[in-house]
C-alpha cells in the first residue's frame, strides 16, 4: 500500500498509505503561480492530498445517519439494562424491518453465536461512540468554471452508500450531492461545474446512470445486461466495455448505437485524445495480452503487451504530448510514446462489414412535392388512416376466406386431417413431348402407418395422355419420402400448356385428402416439329 512517483523510468519518491487505494487523480487546487497540480488518493473513507509530493491534507467523508432504534439498543447495552441475547434479538428485528443499514459493530455482533464471546464483545464495545462511515469506490475530476488545462478542478467521488459527492478543491466542502439506486463502480464526467456538466456512472448492478447539473437523481438509465469494466465519454457518446466480451456505444439519453464483440474479456479501458490532430479513440486492454484501439466501432490498431494490462492512461508525460502508460497484472510499468509520424486513417482492420456501409448517404433536400404531400397527410390524416384500416380489413377477410376454402376443398399440399397426416409435392422433368411427373408422398405422423390411399390425375385428354391416370399408393411408413413417378405425353403440336390436377383420396370416399396443381411446361419437342 504505497504511492510511488516516477520521473522518466526511475522512482522519484515513495509514500506509505494506511489502507488500500481505490483511485488516484491529479487536480489543480489554486490559481497561484507556479500552477503545480496536487495528487488525490482515495483510500477507505479518506482522501489523502499530496502537494509538491508531500502530504498536504486529509479529507474525511461525513458520517452517515444512524438508525435511532439501533442507537437506543446500544444505549441499553451501555446502561447494562439488556443482556446480550436480548440485544441480539432486537438488532435482528431492526435489520429486518428498517431501511437504514446497521453499523459494522452491530453486524459483527450478530455474526457471533457463542454467549461468552457475545458478552465479551458487548463489554468491549458498548462504551465506544456510534459512528456509521462509508468508503470511497471511485473518483474523478471535473473542471470548475473553465475548460482550459491549467484551471481549478473539483473532485467527484462515488461512495459505498450509493452517493455521488462533488468537493470544492479549495475548502474541501461538499458542493453537490446526488443519490444513485446502486453502488457506483466507474465514473466519467464532462463539462464544468459552474456551467453545465454530465456525469456517467457505471454501477455494480449492471446499469449506467446519467446525471446532469442540479439533478439529485439520475436522469437516464442504460441497461447493460452484464457488468461494466469501465466507462468513458467520447465526444457526446458513452462507451463501455462489459464482462460479456463486448464494447458498446450509447448516446447520453441511453440509446444503443453499436456493439462490437471482443476476442477476450476486457480488463480496463481509457480514452486516447490526440488533441494536436483532433483524434479520439478508445483503448481497451484485454486478457489475451493485447490492447485494442477503437474509433467508434472500427478496430484501427492492436498493441501486444508482455503481461495482462490492468491500468492504462494516455496523455502528456514529461515533454512528450502523446504517451501511453500501462500497469500490468504482475506489477510492471510500461511506457510507450506515439510516433510523431503516426497516422490513423480510421479504417477497420477487423473482419465484417466494410466501413462504407456506415457512411451517411447524401440525401437531397425536400422538394415541393414532398412538402405538399406532407401538408396533405397532416390535414387528412384521420381519413387516410380510416381508409387504410378498411382496406387492410378487407385484405384480411379475403385471405381468411381463401384459406377456409382451401381447407374445405383440400386444396393444400399438406393434409389437415388428424387421421391421415400427409404432405405432398410434385416435380416435372423433361422438355417434351414426354414428361416425367414425380409425386413425393410423406406420412407426417409419429408412429402410425397409412394404407388404402388412391392417386388420381385430372387433365385435358385432348392435350395430354398419362400412362397411369389412376393408381394405388403403397403403405406409407412415417418419416419416409415415397416418390411415385408417371409419364405424361403431350399430344398437341401447338405451343400451349395446361394444368394437371392430382388428388389423393381415401378408398370409399369422394372428398380428396390432398390436392396439387401441376403447371406443365410447354413441350419444346412438339414446337420444334
Amino acid at each position: 500500500m504505497k504511492l510511488k512517483v516516477y520521473q522518466g523510468t526511475g522512482l522519484l519518491s515513495e509514500n506509505a498509505l494506511p489502507d488500500l487505494p481505490a483511485s488516484v487523480a491529479t487536480f489543480l487546487m489554486e490559481q497561484h503561480e507556479p500552477r503545480t497540480p496536487a495528487v488525490a488518493v482515495a483510500s477507505g473513507p479518506f482522501i489523502y492530498v499530496y502537494k509538491n509530493l508531500r502530504p498536504y491534507f486529509k479529507f474525511t467523508l461525513p458520517p452517515l445517519e444512524i438508525n435511532p432504534l439501533e442507537e437506543a439498543v446500544w444505549q441499553q447495552a451501555k446502561e447494562d439494562t439488556a443482556d446480550p441475547l436480548a440485544l441480539k434479538e432486537m438488532l435482528e428485528e431492526i435489520r429486518e424491518k428498517s431501511t437504514i443499514p446497521l453499523l459494522v459493530k452491530s453486524l459483527k455482533f450478530l455474526a457471533l453465536s457463542d454467549p461468552t464471546e457475545m458478552d465479551a464483545f458487548v463489554n468491549q464495545y458498548k462504551t465506544q461512540p456510534l459512528k456509521r462511515q462509508t468508503v470511497i469506490t471511485c473518483m474523478t475530476t471535473l473542471k470548475k468554471n473553465m475548460a482550459d488545462e491549467d484551471t481549478i478542478s473539483c473532485l467527484v467521488i462515488g461512495t459505498e452508500s450509493a452517493e455521488i459527492l462533488v468537493l470544492d478543491p479549495e475548502a474541501f466542502t461538499i458542493l453537490a450531492k446526488m443519490t444513485l439506486p446502486s453502488v457506483p463502480a466507474f465514473l466519467d464526467v464532462t463539462g464544468q461545474f459552474d456551467v453545465e456538466y454530465r456525469l456517467s456512472v457505471a454501477c455494480r448492478s449492471g446499469r449506467i446512470y446519467v446525471l446532469r447539473r442540479d439533478s439529485k437523481h439520475p436522469k437516464y438509465c442504460i441497461e447493460l445486461g452484464s457488468h461494466a469494466v469501465g466507462v468513458i465519454l467520447v465526444q457526446k457518446n458513452i462507451v463501455t466495455a462489459c464482462s460479456d466480451e463486448t464494447l458498446r456505444g450509447y448516446t447520453q439519453k441511453g440509446k444503443k448505437l453499436w456493439t462490437v464483440p471482443l476476442p477476450a474479456p476486457p480488463r480496463t479501458l481509457s480514452l486516447m485524445d490526440q488533441k494536436s490532430r483532433g483524434f479520439q479513440a478508445v483503448l481497451v486492454a484485454l486478457a489475451n495480452l493485447e490492447v485494442h484501439m477503437y474509433r467508434e466501432k472500427n478496430l484501427i490498431n492492436v498493441i501486444q503487451t508482455p503481461d495482462v494490462v490492468t491500468g492504462i492512461c494516455f496523455g502528456r508525460y514529461g515533454r512528450e504530448e502523446n504517451t501511453l502508460v500501462m500497469t500490468t497484472q504482475g506489477g510492471g510499468l510500461s511506457i510507450k510514446i506515439l510516433k510523431r509520424t503516426a497516422v490513423f486513417d480510421g479504417g477497420d482492420t477487423s473482419a465484417g462489414a466494410p466501413v462504407a456501409q456506415s457512411v451517411k448517404l447524401n440525401v437531397p433536400k425536400k422538394t415541393k412535392l414532398y412538402v405538399d404531400q406532407t401538408l396533405r397527410e397532416r390535414e387528412s390524416g384521420v381519413a387516410m388512416h380510416q381508409v387504410f384500416q378498411r382496406d387492410l380489413n378487407r385484405v384480411r377477410l379475403a385471405a381468411a376466406r381463401t384459406y377456409v376454402q382451401a381447407l374445405e376443398r383440400s386444396l393444400m399440399p399438406v393434409s389437415e386431417s388428424l387421421q391421415e397426416p400427409l404432405k405432398m409435392n410434385a416435380t416435372v422433368q423433361g422438355i417434351g413431348p414426354t414428361f416425367k411427373v414425380t409425386l413425393h408422398l410423406q406420412n407426417t405422423s409419429a408412429t402410425r402407418a397409412i394404407t388404402g390411399l388412391l392417386i388420381c390425375y385430372l387433365y385435358d385428354e385432348s392435350l395430354y395422355a398419362i400412362e397411369r391416370p389412376f393408381c394405388k399408393a403403397p403403405l406409407l411408413v412415417p418419416g419416409i419420402d415415397y416418390p411415385l413417378a408417371t409419364f405424361v405425353e403431350c399430344l398437341s403440336d401447338k405451343a400451349i400448356s395446361d394444368v394437371i390436377k392430382v388428388f389423393v383420396l381415401r378408398e370409399g370416399s369422394n372428398d380428396p385428402l390432398l390436392t396439387a396443381h401441376i403447371s406443365m411446361p410447354v413441350s419444346e419437342g412438339q414446337a420444334a416439329v
